[in-house]
């Protein structure tokens, strides 16, 4: 090759080069292409950390697998056998216990916990120790302690747990005021299918959900996976602090499928402080039955449909409301100044009061915000088929809403087994009628109408004319029922 050729391949590659780089940097029509940058969930927000590594090892320590075990006695001869003919079931008998007595079985349960204190102190959740006689607590560096159970609130599903040892134990502290969002990193240290040590990492996807019937606990929703196993395990913040205490998963399958749920720190942190001075939890009480005001309840009452409140059904004779001057009808609209949401809100702020001490609700009655102040007392543990044909009716009889009604006399509360309890009884509901969809059944007592008493028919129909003069579209009823007293908004029909 000549000196040329070189000269020249060498220029070409140059210039190829150029173009390259030119259009690299070029748009389609000759625009320069701005540069891009890089996606926003790929940012690293200021002290989050690149790696989870540090803070895993600097906490897991602390976390603890918990064992616990109990027997139960069961009958084995109450199981029953379907697909055995009954002459046949009496050879079975020595596989089922015969005749003697129940025999017990062994319970045992596996899960996670931590310690609060360099004394020994554990969290867990109720529902891994509930029932056991004996709860062994394994740390991270294969030693085991016998546990000795401090309390238990299962309103919250936590517990307490105490060991003892020669030296000071690892442990981890509670953020006792919590601020977070949901989108923040989070990360699960537990014992997920007895795999002690595990760490999972994930971000808060809600906060503030309730879960079933537990009145006092708003969940963090979380998707750091956790599995069976985990439950009672703490879930920290990336500075290490814990937010929470891992107590459900909600899974078809059984397995994580990415939503769990742990209790808010400063809800576990002010349980176990109260499990650890006293061995039990004391709730306030306020000693009424309430029910959310929804707008159908609001127009009963002739009040606002988007008023926030609850309404009170019934109020405990004796009760600290009682004594206050609660009155079934009123409705609770603040407690201590603050907004109340619904029933369930009013319920956990009572129940967050210290026994004695002295509350401000206010209160909607008849049409006029009054102002109620009660000293709470202490709580004590919470230990029909619809009739589609209408009878002819008596004279005392009246058929509204769907539903029948008759005075409470002596055949009627022999017939639906009542108390001695004055009021009109719901002797019969049709299907699909206003009354059916109220959850009026067959048995209910109605004791007041537009608050108003009624014993008889005529009562009612006084207390319904008197509803339609005022302007009323609905007919609040006050019903006694098995599962307590309620309010019902009934609202007019055409025919009624």
């Amino acid at each position: 090759m000549t000196l040329f050729h070189a000269v020249r391949r060498s220029k070409l590659a140059l210039l190829a080069a150029t173009v390259l780089t030119g259009a690299s940097l070029m748009g389609l029509h000759g625009h320069v292409a701005e540069a891009q940058q890089p996606p926003f969930a790929a940012a690293v927000p200021q002290g989050a950390p690149m790696s989870f590594a540090d803070l895993i090892e600097h906490v897991s320590p602390s976390v603890v697998s918990i064992y616990a075990s109990g027997t139960v006695e069961v009958d084995e001869r109450t199981i029953p056998m379907p697909n055995i003919p009954p002459q046949f079931r009496e050879f079975f008998d020595p596989f089922r216990g015969g005749e003697g007595a129940p025999e017990p079985r062994e319970r045992r349960s596996q899960g996670s916990g931590f310690f609060i204190s360099a004394e020994g102190y554990v969290v867990t959740n109720n529902h891994v120790i509930d029932g056991a006689n004996e709860i062994t607590v394994a740390l991270s560096d294969g030693r085991e302690f016998e546990a000795t159970l401090i309390g238990t609130d299962p309103a919250t599903d936590l517990a307490v747990l105490k060991v003892e040892g020669e030296d000071a134990f690892p442990f981890v502290e509670f953020d006792r005021d919590p601020h977070v969002r949901v989108g923040d990193w989070v990360i699960a240290v537990g014992n997920p299918y007895g795999l002690s040590g595990t760490a999972t990492a994930g971000i808060i996807s809600a906060i503030g959900r309730p879960i079933g019937n537990q009145t006092y606990t708003d969940f963090l929703q979380i998707d750091a996976p956790i599995n069976r196993g985990n439950s009672g395990g703490p879930t920290f913040d990336i500075h290490g602090n814990v937010v929470g205490v891992n107590s459900q998963i909600f899974s078809p399958t059984g397995g994580n499928v990415g939503i769990g749920f742990a209790i808010p720190s400063d809800l576990a942190a002010r349980i176990a402080d109260q499990l650890i001075a006293n061995g039990e939890v004391q709730r306030g009480w306020l000693g009424v039955s309430i029910q959310t005001l929804t707008e159908d309840l609001a127009e009963g009452l002739g009040v606002d449909k988007d008023l926030s409140g609850v309404l009170v059904a019934d109020v405990v004779e004796g009760s600290p409301a009682q004594e206050a001057g609660l009155q079934p009808n009123d409705v609770v609209t603040k407690f201590n100044g603050d907004e109340i949401e619904d029933a369930r809100d009013l319920t956990r702020r009572v129940g967050e009061v210290a026994p004695g001490d002295r509350i401000r609700l206010t209160v909607l009655r008849d049409g006029r915000e009054e102002t109620v102040r009660v000293t709470i007392a202490q709580r004590k543990d919470d230990t029909a088929s619809e009739n589609t044909n209408q009878p002819n009716l008596d004279p005392g009889q009246v058929s509204m809403f769907g539903m029948v009604l008759e005075p409470a006399n002596d055949a009627a509360r022999e017939r639906f087994n009542l108390d001695d309890q004055v009021g009109l009884v719901v002797s019969a509901v049709d299907r699909g009628s206003e009354a059916a969809n109220k959850g009026i059944r067959p048995g209910d007592l109605i004791v007041e109408a537009t608050g108003r008493d009624v014993a008889s028919a005529a009562d009612f129909r006084e207390a319904v004319q008197a509803a339609r003069d005022n302007g009323r579209r609905a007919l609040l009823v006050r019903v006694v029922s098995q599962g307590g007293v309620r309010y019902a908004a009934l609202e007019f029909q055409d025919e009624e």
